[in-house]
């Protein structure tokens, strides 16, 4: 029997009976667990951690979020840790939405803003509901056909005859006609591809609005095949004018057959997966908030690789990858994102922050070193509750400073930027309250 599990990031996984309504402790079944289990190895085995082993009933979950579905039926759903206050769920909900949205920059097609604020179905579900929204108005603009060429026999001429075969007919079989000619089909690439995700979605949604649309899809696109080849039929995807309307689609299609997932899980099961790493989630929010607030002569790198940390036998090694450069005129800030809560009131604990994260902004600061000029250093941590000013600077040797600031994820802005005069717009800055 399938179940709806929804949790939060750390969230305690277990077979044994616990209290309802929590998001950071839930009841899974024994076959879920034991998949769950294998899953985990195989990650493992890839250099990644999706959840850790607490005794022989409890598992304890990841960084990861977004929706996962066990062979047992289990449908698992985990929201970033990040709200506390009112209702979290639905707010964790909306916050992921708009990280994803962000990360692989997809454009919902909402019919208000009220209606995005009511719409508190889980991500899966909320994703099959953009996907046939989207095909639904691409099927009223009109399906494209392309001319597919046929070589058939038939007892009558149709087209042009195909003389080298029919002159190797054998005695007897003069009068069938070998033949070719061209169809109008709409049997091409993209419309392949989006059958498949038409029949992966009619399966998989439980929700009655997008199990309806989907089976009318169905019935309108009936003539069409499902893609048997993804990869290549992603390849010949067109993107001539005549293909524009279909370009909307395209993202929702990829997401769908999980061609654009950061982390796809293989093997044998194919039920819903959509996992992210949090922690890549924010590094692309932050980034795209700060390019749209950047000042006109500022220029942001995302992800700069031109330095490494050391050589050896003439070789360099350990490359260096800052999330983030800002360049102006002689001034350089190096940023680092980190999906990590940190508390103002522990100094004595250092704030929960990380010492290997100071060492690794130190090694950007004296690297990428432009122009011989010490860059300022910034570390970004996502704001709540005890996290909400940036704190005291902190002074390495030789003139570099690091400031540690919060990031506000419902304003989306770097509070305390005027600290380290970073080149954004007044509308980013800290906020007066």
């Amino acid at each position: 029997m399938s179940a709806f599990v929804t949790v939060r990031e750390y969230a305690l996984l277990t077979t044994a009976a616990v209290a309802p309504g929590s998001l950071d402790c839930a009841q899974i079944s024994e076959s879920a667990f034991d998949w769950l289990c294998e899953l985990s190895a195989s990650f493992n085995r890839s250099g990644a951690t999706l959840l850790q082993v607490e005794g022989r009933c409890a598992l304890r979950w990841d960084s990861y979020v977004g929706v996962l579905e066990t062979p047992c039926g289990t449908r698992l759903e985990i929201l970033p840790k990040h709200h506390e206050q009112d209702d979290c769920l639905v707010k964790s909900r909306q916050l992921l939405r708009k990280l994803i949205q962000s990360a692989l920059q997809l454009k919902p097609r909402e019919a208000s803003v009220a209606s995005l604020e009511l719409f508190d179905k889980s991500l899966s579900e909320w994703v099959m509901g953009q996907f046939l929204t989207e095909l639904d108005l691409l099927v009223k603009r009109g399906v494209r056909f392309d001319y597919q060429r046929i070589e058939e026999e038939q007892r009558f001429l149709r087209g042009q005859l195909n003389v080298v075969a029919q002159m190797r007919q054998p005695p007897g079989r003069q009068h069938h006609f070998q033949i070719r000619h061209d169809v109008f089909l709409p049997d091409r690439a993209e419309n392949r591809l989006l059958k498949l995700a038409l029949e992966l979605v009619a399966k998989s949604t439980q929700d009655a609005a997008n199990w309806r649309l989907a089976n009318e899809l169905r019935a309108m696109l009936a003539e069409v095949p499902a893609s048997r080849q993804v990869s290549q039929d992603l390849r010949a995807w067109s993107r001539d004018r005549l293909m524009a309307h279909y370009q909307a689609i395209k993202p929702w299609c990829e997401l769908i057959l999980k061609q654009q997932m950061p982390i796809a899980v293989s093997g044998k099961w194919q039920g819903v997966s959509l996992l992210f790493p949090m922690e890549k989630l924010f590094e692309k929010y932050v980034e795209r908030c700060l390019r749209q607030q950047l000042c006109h002569a500022a220029v942001l790198t995302p992800q700069s690789k031109k330095k490494h940390l050391c050589k050896h036998v003439g070789d360099s090694k350990f490359l260096l990858k800052p999330d983030l450069l800002i360049d102006l005129h002689e001034q350089r800030w190096i940023l680092d994102a980190k999906w990590k809560r940190l508390d103002a009131g522990k100094p004595e604990k250092n704030y929960d922050l990380s010492q290997s994260d100071f060492y690794q902004l130190f090694a950007y600061g004296h690297k990428y070193r432009r122009n011989g000029a010490v860059p300022k250093l910034v570390l970004i941590y996502p704001y709540w509750a005890g996290f909400k000013q940036a704190l005291p600077v902190f002074d390495y040797d030789d003139h570099m400073s690091l400031w540690v600031m919060p990031f506000d994820l419902d304003s989306d802005r770097l509070i305390g930027a005027e600290k380290a005069t970073l080149p954004l717009s007044c509308t980013s800055f800290d906020r007066t309250s």
